[in-house]
């Protein structure tokens, strides 16, 4: 299974749409995934989940309040690509860290 970090200001319509279904009265503490990436640097993150992805989408107050806006930001932009092709700049996790499939 593949694993994808992604930062809250490159979110596809998609994994927002993801997030609000998982955690449609917000994310806690405890939903709060914490790692080290390649640089040696503390990443806090939530994850969503699709039939072969993994996205862990980093935790920011920016992305709470996304979260919090979603009907709004659906309102005012239907034009998004909603693909995940369009996804650009992505670190893409070691696999070998997880033994989930």
């Amino acid at each position: 299974m593949k694993r994808i970090i992604v930062d809250y200001a490159k979110l596809t319509n998609e994994i927002l749409t993801l997030l609000v279904e998982k955690f449609p009265d917000g994310y806690e503490d405890s939903d709060i995934i914490r790692f080290k990436n390649i640089k040696n640097e503390t990443v806090e993150a939530v994850e969503v989940r699709t039939e072969d992805t993994i996205f862990l989408v980093k935790v920011s107050t920016k992305l709470a309040d996304r979260i919090e806006n979603y009907e709004d930001d659906e309102d005012d932009d239907n034009t998004g690509d909603d693909s995940l092709d369009s996804l650009n700049d992505l670190e893409i996790a070691d696999e070998s860290d997880s033994d989930e499939d």
